[in-house]
């Protein structure tokens, strides 16, 4: 039961689940998700943690970028069930609309010559 609270309670928070919704388009570094999102990195450093240790997410360190990528569902029955839902579920809703319009925009190299 563990293991089912935990994916459950991950996608509890209304901005775990806008992550997870990008991630679905294409692979995020944690300056991209920040960007997208509005939000401060150490929080979306939290949230993408909380993601991973659920199993709906995946990370993979290349050079200096640490990349994260909706996982595939082997880990968790319970996250794979989800992540195979979500997929249909709120697409049509002007949040998401709108942050998956912005994706295109939202560039690392931009994000780091900004700073």
């Amino acid at each position: 039961m563990r293991e089912f609270i935990q994916v459950m309670k991950a996608l509890s928070d209304p901005t775990r689940v806008k992550m997870l919704k990008l991630l679905e388009k294409r692979t995020f570094c944690v300056c991209e998700l920040q960007a997208a999102l509005g939000i401060a990195q150490s929080t979306t450093s939290k949230h993408l943690k909380l993601l991973e240790a659920a199993g709906l997410v995946t990370s993979r360190k290349e050079g200096l970028w640490v990349n994260y990528v909706r996982a595939d569902g082997r880990q968790s029955p319970y996250a794979a069930a989800l992540l195979g839902n979500l997929r249909h579920w709120l697409n049509d809703t002007s949040e998401i609309c709108e942050l998956v319009a912005e994706i295109d925009r939202i560039d690392r190299y931009e994000i780091l010559q900004k700073s």
